[in-house]
């Protein structure tokens, strides 16, 4: 079975004050989950929301599969207010607990959540390698972490392609500048969940940046 193409847009690039109702115009607009970037001032220099945001954003929105991508330095400390907030998918970044990442993974498990192992881009697929088996997603940083907006990092696409060569059917996200003039490249490569923030938020047909995004990462995994 080829992986599944999963587009969830990060909701970052929204208009925070109306989260609920932009989220759920994502999701109406075909978007397969929504990616929470959750940063904590330390980490990476920007401050954004924490549990209890995505806790209100929980109890308006049901059913949908949130991703928190955690970048920020004691990833261990939200796992059960995350837990408890109704995530789905708990993505750390393994640079700052480079010693404990096997124990952050179990954690998430007992939490009931899925793992995920994010990299940024000066971090190499060796320092997730031999934690891959306790993961669900392997999440390559194709921008640095902490702002929208940046340029599309090409040369991150080779970590992607040793991950989908070694690990065929893992679930392998790229998040960062990802929108219709690069998705090629990552399709390409083996990624077959798409982070987009700014490009489909801000089109004028959301659905239709969603739909060309998630075409193209099937037409590579057939």
């Amino acid at each position: 079975m080829p992986v599944q193409a999963k587009i969830g847009p990060s909701i970052l690039n929204a208009d925070l004050a109306d989260l609920a109702a932009q989220s759920q115009r994502l999701l109406d607009n075909g978007a397969d989950y929504l990616h929470l970037d959750v940063m904590d001032g330390h980490f990476v220099p920007n401050l954004t929301f924490g549990h209890s945001v995505v806790k209100c954003l929980r109890n308006k929105i049901k059913d949908a599969f949130f991703e928190t991508h955690m970048m920020v330095s004691k990833p261990q400390q939200w796992i059960e207010p995350m837990a408890d907030a109704g995530v789905n998918l708990y993505t750390f970044h393994v640079e700052p607990v480079q010693d404990d990442i096997e124990s952050v993974c179990r954690k998430i498990q007992e939490a009931g959540m899925k793992v995920g192992l994010a990299i940024k881009p000066g971090t190499g697929v060796e320092a997730i390698s031999k934690y891959l088996d306790l993961a669900d997603v392997a999440l390559v940083m194709t921008v640095e972490p902490g702002f929208g907006g940046q340029a599309f990092m090409a040369d991150m696409m080779p970590k992607v392609e040793w991950l989908r060569q070694n690990y065929p059917n893992l679930d392998i996200e790229v998040d960062g500048g990802v929108g219709p003039k690069t998705i090629d490249c990552c399709a390409k490569a083996g990624a077959n969940m798409i982070v987009s923030g700014t490009a489909v938020i801000q089109a004028p047909d959301q659905k239709e940046v969603i739909t060309l995004l998630k075409s193209t990462v099937q037409s590579y995994n057939k």
